[in-house]
């Protein structure tokens, strides 16, 4: 699928809100990508993430679990480890941060993909990364369907030698609440996220 099939897949179920929005990296915006709203047709979420894992599927190289982060990364990281044969784990917060819980393990020297629905600061996603590292798993690369993230988390990545896959990447502005024009106007505010 090209980026503008899927950018109208998200326009169809109605995932692409306007309004205004605080985000879960605490964030305004008056665009909200709702992933749940696609994902809650089993075709869509099996064709996206299929598509996603493939990302992953390289010639000699096996994945032994995806990571992601609860509620928006775990349907995406169940149908990614479908086809990719792996497990499928999720972290979640506890007392405002990122944990692996429920006895999920990562074994020292398994091939870990963190994946993730939206990816904005990727703030979520660097928590996995030290979580999966911390207990000993080697991090191939991170995935989302939508890439929404700023080019400083690009070069973050880089940096760590971290690949980042989407499969649609879309610019959507944001702005800190002290300097949001649509606060300014008096628009509610809508949180939609999962934190």
């Amino acid at each position: 699928m090209t980026q503008r099939e899927i950018l109208e897949i998200f326009q169809k179920s109605g995932a692409l809100l306007s309004g205004h929005f605080r985000l879960s990296s605490g964030l305004h915006s008056g665009k909200y990508l709702q992933c749940a709203l696609v994902l809650q047709y089993p075709d869509l979420a099996e064709q996206l993430c299929g598509q996603l894992a493939c990302e992953f599927k390289l010639p000699g190289s096996k994945i032994n679990a995806v990571v992601s982060p609860a509620i928006g990364g775990i349907i995406v990281g169940h149908e990614v480890a479908k086809v990719l044969g792996c497990r499928a784990l999720f972290c979640e917060r506890e007392e405002g941060k990122m944990k692996l819980r429920r006895g999920f393990e990562i074994g020292r020297g398994e091939r870990v993909v963190i994946v993730e629905d939206v990816i904005t600061t990727g703030g979520s996603v660097k928590e996995i990364v030290e979580i999966v590292k911390g207990m000993g798993g080697e991090v191939e690369g991170i995935g989302a369907i939508v890439d929404r993230s700023k080019p400083s988390f690009s070069d973050e990545l880089a940096t760590l030698n971290l690949p980042l896959k989407s499969l649609l990447r879309i610019d959507i502005e944001t702005y800190s609440p002290e300097e949001c024009p649509i606060c300014k106007q008096g628009i509610p505010l809508e949180k939609p996220g999962s934190r």
